[in-house]
């Protein structure tokens, strides 16, 4: 009788330990398919997993760039990327560094220390500036009459919902500037295939990436943008500025074309909103 309690009281502990081993081996076999991108219940986007959902994207188009009705370069399309936005050296040829000014490198050497990371204005809200990019998509809004365009315009979903007005009527830049965030911009074609965008009056506050990389009020940029083909937009950017760096240097940068029903969606962000003083973050424009 002893016998068969001392075996009842055996199998009474094993049992429940053998389906816990048994229930975290399942679980880790899930945890392990879904790493993997699998092992999860189908969705709409793709596989939903312990990791989220996985979104599943149509290649890039590569066919042709499509044009408008005089032949010119159609940019219409909703892009990603474009720009810097952990380093503008990464735009460099290979081999090639910045060419920074003393002065240039000792500021970018004091916005990285950790005590001033978050100073950069795109983390309070600003204007994000050129050449920078953000991950969020923008459009180039093009004049699709008979007439010849007067404007152009880029919409940014991201940051404050910034916006770059581009003049297309052959005007000159002003001999004088109030300096902005994204400058004063004239645009006009090479050819047919790229638009060429040519910027002064830039203010010094915003910062090329999030290196801190700096420029001064003296920055001229000019852009080459040129769509390859259907879904993939060169952006090729000579930056001068003699404030900052020793010689002109070119960065070149891609965007891709967003899946097809993509589109800007609302963003909010206000100045101070993401780092301000319920964050426990000073402005450091009030200093």
């Amino acid at each position: 009788m002893r016998a068969l309690l001392i075996v009842a009281g055996i199998v009474t502990v094993t049992l429940p330990l053998l389906g816990q081993a048994s229930a975290r081996a399942q679980a880790q076999a899930q945890v392990a398919a879904a790493a993997q991108g699998g092992g999860g219940r189908g969705g709409t986007l793709g596989p939903v997993n312990a990791l989220g959902q996985e979104v599943k994207r149509p290649p890039v188009p590569t066919g042709p760039p499509p044009r408008l009705p005089d032949g010119t370069v159609d940019l219409n399309g909703l892009w990603n990327g474009g720009g810097p936005v952990n380093s503008i050296a990464q735009g460099l040829k290979q081999g090639e560094t910045l060419p920074l000014l003393p002065l240039a490198k000792q500021l970018m050497d004091l916005r990285a220390q950790p005590k001033n990371e978050t100073d950069d204005p795109h983390l309070w809200c600003m204007p994000m500036g050129v050449p920078r990019s953000v991950p969020y998509p923008f459009r180039f809004v093009q004049n699709y009459t008979h007439k010849a365009p007067t404007h152009m315009f880029i919409l940014h979903e991201g940051n404050i919902h910034s916006y770059r007005q581009i003049f297309m009527d052959g005007r000159k830049h002003p001999a004088e500037l109030d300096p902005t965030w994204f400058g004063h911009s004239i645009g006009s074609y090479d050819g047919k295939d790229t638009l060429v965008i040519d910027t002064v009056g830039f203010n010094d506050k915003f910062w090329f990436d999030r290196q801190g990389t700096p420029h001064t009020e003296q920055l001229h940029t000019i852009e080459r943008w040129t769509r390859v083909n259907e879904g993939t937009l060169r952006n090729e950017v000579t930056i001068e500025d003699p404030g900052a760096y020793s010689r002109p240097f070119v960065t070149t940068w891609t965007a891709r074309l967003a899946a097809p029903g993509d589109e800007i969606m609302e963003n909010i962000c206000q100045e101070n909103n993401q780092f301000g003083a319920a964050g426990g973050h000073a402005n450091p424009f009030n200093r």
